[in-house]
């Protein structure tokens, strides 16, 4: 995969990461109940995905399939 591939997988999960942090801020200002089973649902999915993607091990695992942070040549160029 390439370089920039690679970036833009990554990109896209961080994004998802993202919304999944601004998922109760969003709810909260949409006015949608918080007890209804689908909202409640969404949030603790959105919570726990921002809490293991925040894990070192999750870093450590997109660098083994290829989709880390890391630079591949080594020199500190992105």
């Amino acid at each position: 995969m390439s370089s920039a591939n690679k970036r833009t997988v990554h990109t896209l999960i961080q994004g998802v990461v993202a919304f999944a942090v601004a998922l109760p801020a969003i709810v909260n200002a949409s006015g949608i109940p918080t007890s209804l089973p689908w909202v409640a649902g969404a949030l603790a999915v959105a919570g726990g995905l921002a809490r293991v993607m925040a894990l070192p091990a999750v870093e450590a695992l997109l660098d083994r399939v290829g989709l880390g942070l890391a630079d591949n040549n080594g020199d500190g160029s992105a």
